[in-house]
């Protein structure tokens, strides 16, 4: 359902299906304003849900997987809800202000986790509220920067803190855990921050001087620091591990949630089914592949010969799950595929528009997990020889 947002009032704005500008006519460029901090991004699509009350620290530190129960006033973090068999149902950005914790998440999801949260209430003392309807959200890249400083002085900051939620997905946070075997991992470059905005504050931030960005160039920027999302790399059997997300919303030794178990068995001593890949396309037709888009092996070649074995050639292996254009890196994909694919093999991507072929990159590597070093126990009645 789209939104009314005075944002699409600014020219050549092209809106999505949730009323949100992608674009005002040069993506390119508007990804080069916003990773410089000269540009925000419209994100009044997105839900804002706020809890209150002196148990509300503790009792979302018992439902998700992150340790937020001692977060401070102004303290950012990220933290999902998992189900029993531990797959991501929810996930939230989290801001504490000493008085309300505020959770951002994708457009559309708001309902669902207010009516969980709200069952889930009990006798606590916390209440959980859709404020929508009195605030958004605009997203802003870097620490300075004429938009950088327009969207934090139009900050709210109802009990004295300003509401500015920045991504700990910069770095591994404590108790958190990093697959991606890489010494520069390109989110030590990502400074990224979501400020929530008073609604009529918002319009006029929107009629103002400064720059935005749509959402396309807010995209590309994400996919090039390997950053997953909800909206686009979850689907119904995903595991936080297949995502490199035990990385920054994971505690792996704080108490008991749900799903905790799976969280637990799969990084100490199994391996995830599917990894997350950045895939590097061939972009000689210009066209971009579509979310969704399967992701193959190489059929075999014109000589019989493939690369990999013959049953598995031209098998299906995964999807795309976002695909843009950078304007450094040039056409980029996020896709899950299967654990056991050989990184070193170029991949063929299959869209509407035909074959694209595609280089890996690894962000969770095929040995992922098993982090316990379990010994292999003798065999009964086995000799030991010295």
């Amino acid at each position: 359902m789209s939104t009314e947002t005075p944002f699409a009032a600014r020219p050549a704005a092209v809106t999505g299906e949730t009323g949100v500008p992608l674009h005002y006519g040069n993506p390119l460029v508007e990804q080069r304003a916003l990773d410089r901090g000269d540009a925000l991004v419209d994100l009044s699509d997105r839900s804002i849900l706020s809890i209150t009350g002196p148990d509300r620290l503790s009792w979302l530190d018992s439902l998700t997987s992150q340790s937020v129960a001692t977060l401070t006033p102004g303290e950012s973090a990220e933290t999902l809800l998992l189900d029993p068999s531990g797959r991501i149902e929810y996930a939230a950005r989290v801001l504490d202000d000493g008085e309300t914790t505020w959770l951002l998440l994708d457009a559309g999801t708001g309902d669902g986790l207010l009516a969980f949260l709200t069952r889930m209430r009990f006798m606590l003392r916390v209440e959980v509220a859709d404020r929508v309807a009195e605030f958004a959200t605009v997203g802003v890249v870097g620490d300075a920067g004429a938009a950088v400083s327009a969207a934090v002085a139009a900050a709210a900051e109802p009990h004295g803190i300003p509401l500015i939620w920045r991504d700990p997905w910069s770095a591994v946070v404590a108790g958190g855990h990093q697959y991606a075997a890489v010494e520069g991992h390109p989110a030590s470059e990502w400074s990224y921050a979501e400020v929530i905005v008073p609604r009529a504050g918002f319009a006029e931030l929107a009629g103002g001087q400064v720059t935005a960005a749509g959402t396309l160039a807010l995209e590309a920027l994400r996919v090039a620091a390997w950053r997953p999302r909800a909206a686009t790399e979850v689907d119904a059997t995903t595991i936080p591990h297949e995502l490199d997300w035990l990385r920054s919303a994971v505690h792996l030794s704080k108490g008991c949630y749900r799903g905790q178990e799976t969280v637990a068995k799969v990084h100490n001593l199994g391996h995830p089914p599917r990894r997350l890949v950045l895939l590097h396309l061939d972009g000689s037709d210009g066209v971009l592949p579509a979310a969704g888009d399967p992701v193959s092996l190489p059929a075999e070649k014109s000589d019989g010969a493939s690369t990999g074995s013959a049953t598995e050639a031209g098998r299906e292996v995964g999807r795309i799950t976002a695909a843009v254009l950078h304007y450094e890196l040039g056409p980029i994909a996020l896709a899950v595929i299967k654990r056991s694919v050989d990184p070193a093999v170029n991949l063929v991507v299959s869209s509407g528009e035909g074959l694209h072929i595609a280089s890996q990159q690894v962000i969770v590597p095929t040995d992922a997990g098993a982090e316990v070093d379990v010994p292999r126990l003798p065999r009964l009645g086995a000799v030991k020889r010295s």
